[in-house]
Formats: C-alpha cells, structure tokens, sequence
C-alpha cells in the first residue's frame, strides 16, 4: 500500500514512536523521526528501519524551536504525532523543570510551527492518564476533572490544554489520546511492568534472587503498545479532531501483575519479591482506569491483547534476550 503521506513522529526512539514509525511505513507512508541529538540516546528499538528508504531521522531539541521549525519547513509534513516526553512519572521529580520544558513548551513550539507553516498538517498529542491523578471516579473519561499529581503530568495537562486552544481557536486538525498505561517488550526498563518481567527473566536464570518495589496495591488499567498506537492513527484519519480516552477499561493491581508474570515462570513471588520505600513516589496516585467507550463508538478502536498475553509476550522476550545474551 502506497501513500504520498509524510508523517512526523518526536519521539521516535521511543517505545510508542517505533511502533507507530512501523504502522505507518506499513500504510506505505514516509516517516520521519524526530530525536535529540545525544551520544547516550540509543536507536536500538528504531535500528530494523534505518536502511529503509521512507525512513529517515530529523535531530534537534524539542525546547529548541528552530530546530523544529526547520523539519517542518522542510519536510511539510500531512501528520504530525507529537510522542516526545520524559515519560517516568517518578523522574520527574528530579528534574521538574527539564520535564515541563520538555512537554509543555515543546508541545507549543510544535503546534505554532505547524499553524504558521503547514496549517492542514494534522496534529496528534500524546496526552497521558496521570492528567487525572487521584479522581474517585470508578473509571475516568473524556469529562474526568485533571488532578494532577507529578511536575510530569501537571505538563502534561498544559500541552493538552494548547492543543484544545490551537483546535478551536486556529482550526487546527489537533487530537489527544488519553493514553492509559501501555507496555510491551520496548518498554524501558525503569517502568514497572518491565522491571517485573526482566526481574522474573533473570531470576529464572539464575542471575538474581530479589525483586524490590515499591506499592504493589497501585492498580492500573495497562494494555499494548502495539494496539495503542493504531488509535493514535484512527484520530487523525477522522474528518473532525478531538480528544479519546484509550484504555482497556480493567484495572488490575501491580500485585496482580506479579503474580501473572510469576505464574509464567514459575517462581514463588513470596521468595523473590520485596517491597521497598525507596520505590514509593512521593505522591501516588493509587487508581487509574479508563473508559474507552467514546472511542470504540466514534473510530471504532478496540484493544486486542489481554493482561495475561502482554505479561506472557513481555516476560518471553525478556527471558529469550537474556538467553541470547549468556
């Protein structure tokens, strides 16, 4: 399938952007991939698409507006999927300022750019389910009241704030998916999830004896990447732009992650796992869960993959790398 379409993706290298830059190249786009410039940011989950020719890498900064008004201008992009964040809720307590620059700041320089340069290029903001913080509300929607509970998502809600005032002040083709938690085998190490399944990976084989974390009873409504950035597509192939909640709508406990994960490997998660403070975000939020139900109806997305077969598909790749490795 061939396309004349050019897409943008900031953060490219991440687990989300490699996964769309794959979807996308596959509809016959070309791709191009915004990255910082840095000796210390790999390539690894983009290197399978460095050779083909509808993929190529655009560098520069995402608080550097020149850098991004440059690959604008140049490449006149008809999508463009702002993805760039420092996504570790925990980090970003350390490094506040760097997080909202980064987010904040970088989401208006790109939504100016493209108002100025290439104003039917149409904008996709990866908005995030922290926005919401600690809400009450059995499951959050599209209408759920942002509580904010990290220097992470308080940017968060400002880039998804500018990108409602560049839709409906500029009549910009500008959507945002309320991602809930989404994982895969791409996902870093830090994050809890994959912590777990290479932590359970490792004591299989005989290379570690204890997993340390930190509040087992935080319950997140946790799906795939890989189906999470389809929905990211289906917004921007709609006539009129808006926001969606995408979630799988259950909620399972990172305790019962554990145990999912465990069970796989056969492990006695009473032997291995430790709880530890030093884990324990300064402020939790303790609940999320999303309510897809605006998006199943209007685009008609729907998850495919079940808490068991994402902790089955992460724990095996995690366990084949080690094997391969040793």
């Amino acid at each position: 399938m061939k396309t004349s379409k050019t897409a943008i993706i900031t953060g490219v290298t991440g687990q989300d952007g490699s996964y769309l830059a794959e979807l996308l190249l596959d509809k016959g786009y070309k791709v191009v991939g915004f990255k910082r410039r840095s000796s210390t940011d790999p390539l690894e989950r983009v290197e399978h698409l460095i050779d083909n020719p509808d993929f190529e890498l655009c560098y520069g900064n995402m608080h550097d507006g020149s850098s991004i008004w440059k690959c604008i201008a140049e490449k006149k992009p008809d999508e463009f999927y702002n993805l760039a964040a420092q996504s570790h809720v925990h980090d970003s307590f350390d490094a506040p300022e760097e997080v909202v620059a980064n987010i904040a700041k970088g989401t208006q320089i790109c939504l100016e750019a493209i108002k100025t340069l290439k104003p039917n290029c149409k904008f996709y903001q990866a908005s995030s389910s922290e926005m919401f913080g600690n809400s009450g509300e059995e499951k959050q929607n599209e209408n759920t009241r942002f509580n904010p509970s990290s220097p992470y998502a308080a940017a968060k809600v400002c880039a998804h704030h500018l990108t409602r005032v560049y839709r409906q002040v500029y009549d910009l083709h500008a959507s945002a998916g309320i991602l809930f938690n989404h994982e895969s085998p791409r996902r870093g190490e830090h994050f809890v999830t994959r912590k777990i399944t290479r932590a359970a990976a490792k004591i299989k084989m005989g290379m570690q004896d204890k997993l340390y974390l930190g509040n087992l009873d935080a319950k997140r409504d946790w799906g795939f990447a890989g189906d999470y950035v389809q929905a990211m597509w289906m917004m921007l192939q709609h006539d009129a732009p808006d926001e969606y909640v995408v979630a799988t709508g259950k909620a399972y406990t990172v305790r019962e992650f554990v145990h999912t994960v465990f069970e796989l490997a056969n492990l006695d998660v009473k032997r291995h796992v430790v709880v530890d403070q030093k884990f324990i975000r300064p402020q939790d939020v303790f609940y999320l869960c999303g309510d897809p139900t605006k998006i199943k109806n209007i685009l008609g997305w729907e998850p495919k993959t079940s808490i068991h077969n994402l902790a089955k598909m992460m724990y095996e790749s995690d366990l084949q790398k080690l094997k391969e490795e040793n």
